[in-house]
């Protein structure tokens, strides 16, 4: 487990975060926090659980009340334990600090939450001991749990956006069109009671002042 991450779901705002090594740290772990910042604006209409694929690796988080747990794994790191981490440290979380989430503007208040995070990693990536038997029953079938892939993820967005952008551009067109018709059949209207009110008086005059034979 590489990298814990628990931001709030409305609007992705970091809470609290654990690195492992991060007094070494690995280079590349910026660009996957970068990644993981990209995936909590994604949250809204994603699933509640959720495992993306990204190099080396795989993010799994867990979406529960008003925060996402996410964690960074390597791909052979079992992802039944990944998710039973993610329930007890969100959990945990929401225990702890669950009536201050919203009050919170800046990021990373929780820092003094990461000892939960490092005893929790601790239980779960030992996988000779009691905690990989808990597991088992700690947690529903991980295969139905949905994997994508980060590049996938990360645009997802993007495309119904534009289809929502040219929906809206059509429903602008659509309704100038529907609003210039109706012009040109008012116009159409008034220029059919000219003509004829034009050949009535036409009619009026003729008989006014043609002689009779």
């Amino acid at each position: 487990m590489e990298v814990t991450l628990i931001a709030r779901v409305r609007d992705g705002l970091i809470l609290a975060t654990s690195i492992e090594g991060s007094d070494g740290g690995d280079a590349n772990m910026v660009k996957y926090t970068n990644q993981a910042k990209m995936l909590f604006k994604k949250l809204n209409g994603a699933p509640s659980m959720q495992s993306v694929e990204t190099g080396p690796y795989v993010f799994h988080y867990v979406i529960k009340d008003s925060v996402c747990c996410l964690v960074l794994c390597d791909r052979t790191f079992p992802r039944k334990a990944a998710f039973a981490f993610l329930e007890d440290v969100a959990q945990e979380f929401l225990n702890q600090n669950g009536t201050a989430i919203d009050r919170v503007v800046r990021p990373y208040h929780f820092l003094d939450f990461d000892p939960y995070i490092q005893q929790a990693k601790r239980k779960y990536a030992d996988r000779n001991r009691y905690a990989m038997s808990a597991v088992s029953n700690e947690l529903q079938d991980v295969a139905r749990i949905m994997v994508s892939n980060i590049e996938d993820v990360i645009h997802r967005g993007e495309a119904l956006n534009i289809l929502e952008t040219r929906a809206a551009d059509l429903s602008g067109i659509s309704k100038k069109y529907r609003e210039d018709a109706k012009a040109l059949n008012r116009r159409s209207l008034f220029f059919k009671v000219a003509v004829g009110a034009g050949l009535l008086m036409f009619v009026v005059l003729l008989i006014r002042f043609l002689p009779f034979f």
